[in-house]
Parts: C-alpha cells; sequence; structure tokens
C-alpha cells in the first residue's frame, strides 16, 4: 500500500495498477504451482523407488519454477488486463471516466505500466535467472543420481543403475561388503562387457560413485570373429554413474546464456543445432514483448468500441482467439527458423507487430482528433482548453 502511495501517479492509475499488480502475482504463482505439481510427478519415483528426502525433492524441482514463470507469465498477464478492465466495465467505472472527459490512453496507462513491468520481469527471467536455476538444476540431478547409486542396490536384485548399466549382487555382509558381483556394461555400444566379481566395496570419489572389485573377470564379444574375449583381474575398479559425456559434452539449450547460444562452442554443439540455438536466443529476446502485446490487445478489445448495457462477449472472445492464434504462429515460426534461419525475423514480427496495431488502432483516432482540434483552434486563434 505504501509502495502505491509513494509512486506518484494519479489516484486513478494507481487504483487500477494495484488490481492489475495483485491479479498477476496471484495468477502467475497459482499457474506456476500447478504446473510445478504436474512436471514434478516424474521425480516421485525417486522418492518412492529410492529413498529421496522431501526437503531434496522440493530442491530439485523448485529449480524448475523460474523456466515455467516465465513461459506463462505473458499469457497471465493478458488474462489479468483483460479481467480487471474487463470488470471495470462491467462496474461502470470506465463509463464514469469517459464521462469526465478521461482519454482512452489515459484508461489504458495502468495496463500499460503492468505490462511493462511484466516484460522487465520476462527480460530478467529469460536471459539471467531461468539459465542459471536451469544448469544447477542439471547438475544437481545428476549429483543425486550418481550418489544414489550406490544405496540403491539390493540383494538378490538386478538393478538398473541407468538405462545401460545393470548391477546384481547375491549378498551385502555387515560390513558394506558386497558378494556375488554381476554388472551388465552396455554404455559402450560396441564394447559390451559382462564383469563377474567375488566381492567388491562400494566408493564414492569426487560425488560419483565407484565399486571396487576383487577376484573377477571381464566377457567381451569381438563383433568382427564373434569370439568371447575373458579379461581376469584381480582388482578392478568400475564407476556406477551416468555417462560424463552427457554432462560436459551435451548441454541442453535451456541452460546456456544467451552469449553462449549467439556464439556455440563447437566442441560443446553439433553442427545441425546451430540454427536452434539461435532461434532459442531470438526467443529469450521475443517473448517478454509478447506479454505487452497481448496486454496491448487485452486493452483494444475493452476501450475500443461503444459502452453496451448488457454486456459484449464477443470482444473479448476474439482478444482471446487472437492470443491463441498468435500463440500457434510463434511456435510454426520458431519451428521453421530452426531449419531457415533467415527467417528468424519473423519471430520479432509475430512479438512485436500484434502489439503495434492494437496501439495504433486504439491511439491513432484519438491523436488524430486532438491534432484537429488544436489545428481548429490555432487558425481561429482561440485559446484551446
Amino acid at each position: 500500500m505504501r509502495l502505491f502511495n509513494s509512486i506518484r501517479l494519479p489516484m486513478f492509475d494507481r487504483y487500477i495498477l494495484r488490481q492489475l499488480l495483485v491479479a498477476l502475482t496471484a495468477t502467475t504463482g497459482s499457474l506456476a504451482a500447478l504446473i510445478w505439481l504436474t512436471q514434478s510427478l516424474r521425480f516421485v519415483s525417486l522418492v518412492v523407488d529410492r529413498g529421496l528426502s522431501l526437503g531434496v525433492f522440493l530442491k530439485l524441482t523448485g529449480m524448475l519454477l523460474p523456466s515455467f514463470i516465465a513461459v506463462i507469465m505473458p499469457i497471465t498477464t493478458f488474462v489479468v488486463v483483460q479481467f480487471v478492465y474487463q470488470r471495470l466495465s462491467t462496474d461502470r467505472e470506465l463509463i464514469v471516466m469517459r464521462a469526465a472527459g478521461v482519454s482512452t490512453f489515459f484508461l489504458a496507462r495502468a495496463g500499460m505500466i503492468c505490462a511493462l513491468i511484466a516484460c522487465i520481469c520476462c527480460y530478467i527471467l529469460n536471459i539471467w535467472i531461468v539459465p542459471l536455476s536451469y544448469h544447477s538444476f542439471r547438475q544437481y540431478e545428476f549429483t543425486i543420481r550418481n550418489k544414489m547409486a550406490a544405496f540403491m542396490l539390493q540383494e538378490g536384485v538386478f538393478t538398473s543403475v541407468s538405462d545401460n548399466l545393470t548391477v546384481y549382487i547375491r549378498s551385502r555382509d555387515r560390513n558394506g561388503i558386497l558378494k556375488g558381483i554381476l554388472i551388465e556394461d552396455d554404455r559402450q555400444h560396441d564394447n559390451r562387457a559382462t564383469i563377474f566379481a567375488e566381492r567388491g566395496n562400494l566408493l564414492i570419489i569426487n560425488d560419483q560413485p565407484q565399486v571396487l572389485l576383487f577376484n573377477g573377470s571381464r566377457e567381451v564379444i569381438d563383433h568382427k570373429t564373434g569370439r568371447l574375449n575373458v579379461l581376469n583381474f584381480e582388482r578392478n575398479t568400475i564407476d556406477l554413474s551416468s555417462n560424463k559425456d552427457d554432462k560436459t559434452q551435451y548441454r541442453d539449450a535451456a541452460e546456456m546464456s544467451l552469449t553462449e547460444l549467439l556464439n556455440p562452442n563447437a566442441q560443446e554443439v553439433a553442427n545441425r543445432d546451430f540454427g536452434k540455438l539461435e532461434v532459442e536466443a531470438h526467443r529469450r529476446l521475443t517473448s517478454p514483448i509478447t506479454a505487452f502485446s497481448f496486454a496491448m490487445i487485452a486493452l483494444f478489445s475493452i476501450l475500443r468500441g461503444g459502452f453496451s448495457r448488457y454486456g459484449n462477449i464477443f470482444r473479448p472472445l476474439s482478444a482471446i482467439l487472437t492470443v491463441i492464434g498468435i500463440i500457434s504462429l510463434t511456435l510454426i515460426v520458431q519451428n521453421l527458423s530452426s531449419r531457415n534461419v533467415s527467417l528468424i525475423p519473423l519471430i520479432w514480427l509475430t512479438s512485436a507487430l500484434p502489439g503495434v496495431i492494437c496501439c495504433v488502432l486504439l491511439y491513432g483516432k484519438e491523436m488524430t482528433f486532438s491534432k484537429i482540434k488544436r489545428n481548429y483552434f490555432l487558425s481561429n486563434k482561440l485559446p484551446s482548453r
């Protein structure tokens, strides 16, 4: 309350802006929590099957929240502006302000300020917070899965440590020594191995689980000759962690910074993915603009046209369908641009053009009328009120 009173804005602007920001915070938070709940279900198996604590589960899934907020904030901005201004119109508050001589720009100013705040928040999320949080999420998930591999081995059970690594142990004594070990290692497609050992110990080295094997053998089939090669060993160490190349060599575009997307490292990114990374960079720069464009569509649907005492469902419905069409068109353009980077300017066009058109249609007539009025008073040498 004190924050709005300290802002030097007219009382009517503060009145609308307060409703917009409160509704935007509540709607974005609620929708982000709902999406977080649905997306976090894929990590429930870590809690149920592998004994992951609730605190670690919340920390892990909580790192995904910024990415959810960045995606839904343009949509929630449209919903909030549409709802608040529609309610003001239904309650005749906009009619009273128009009767008092208030201009369309003055009525829409609070909605534009709210859209500008949402736009700034989206830029902060897309450029800084989302890449940082998603990178932390990937590292934390990698560490958790590797640490848990050492504790989820059960006696007499074939345990899938990963998609290409299976471990079986016959028994485990009180000192933690494993006996009767069988490992099926398919992490190297051209060198798949079956490993047997009499006993072994689990070790955690640099947050990565390893098993130290004693008195065993490693069996590999030579695909060229079809012969079985057997290597006997007295001591050998097997890494149970996920493939390190997945962590260091292949990186997700969501965890890269804007600079890395525009100037990717050829050693970390395949040549065929350069276009996708460039499209992702421009998506981060243009998606906040859609928040402003969606808000202008909502303002245009409410403030443009005459008043109907029975209400008008056509204009809000048209605004909703327009936003859905723009979102669909944006996804199509991004998909095409990833294949042909020369189409990237269309991403900016689909994000900014709807807002510009609504501004021209909403304020163009009013600005033209003011110019004609001013020229009339100047020509007749009368003071303009």
